[in-house]
């Protein structure tokens, strides 16, 4: 049977990697995250306020594009980056920096919620979740230019944001990981672990976690 996986997590966290990873590891087709340049982003940095809502509603009709397309694949599936972290998470903090009024705020989640009911939940959702000192020491290993400039404060406010929804996500189950313990590209043990726990959850088991005993008996 078809299965639709989301892997969501702050920056620098391994959503890209994992997807890659786990999709080697059992036979199924990873969607990343869309790749057209945004054509608002210079126009977005160079005054926020003016262009947040343009660029937002641009990232949101490419996710919904990425989901139609997934919906359609006949194989299962794991998607790098929900939908839902677009306007849960990103638009809701340019909300809340000031960038993005409340009228353009409130008409963006107007159309996100709209949206979200015609769209079919994933079966499941994996929350990558990490401290910051772990997602700025990953973002620094990857060396991308433009993430150089990335504040702790800034990946602050969005591990919060990303805290605060996913405990009222409702849509699918969640399975969260703890990435500051497991890394799953050093140690294939750890990626074992997190596939059995995904085949646990997706067999419906309510209950599925990351026990402190399995996690240290991974270590070294």
């Amino acid at each position: 049977m078809k299965k639709f996986i989301a892997v969501a997590g702050n920056i620098g966290v391994g959503k890209s990697t994992l997807v890659q990873m786990l999709c080697a590891k059992l036979n199924w087709e990873p969607f990343f995250e869309p790749v057209t340049e945004n054509p608002y982003l210079t126009d977005f940095y160079r005054d926020m306020s003016a262009w947040s809502f343009h660029s937002q509603v641009f990232f949101l009709a490419h996710r919904l594009r990425i989901h139609k397309d997934l919906l359609k694949f006949p194989g299962s599936v794991i998607q790098d980056r929900s939908v839902y972290e677009d306007a849960e998470v990103f638009a809701h903090n340019l909300f809340l920096r000031g960038y993005l009024s409340e009228r353009d705020s409130l008409t963006y989640r107007a159309l996100y919620q709209t949206l979200c009911e015609f769209l079919p939940p994933p079966d499941l959702l994996i929350y990558l979740r990490s401290s910051v000192p772990t997602l700025l020491s990953r973002i620094s290993l990857r060396g991308r230019a433009y993430e150089r400039s990335i504040a702790s404060d800034y990946l602050i406010q969005l591990n919060q944001l990303y805290e605060n929804w996913i405990a009222s996500f409702t849509l699918c189950p969640v399975l969260t990981v703890p990435a500051d313990n497991l890394d799953f590209v050093m140690h294939p043990v750890h990626l074992d672990l997190i596939v059995r726990k995904v085949q646990e959850k997706l067999t419906g088991k309510d209950e599925v976690i990351f026990a402190a005993d399995e996690v240290s008996q991974t270590e070294g």
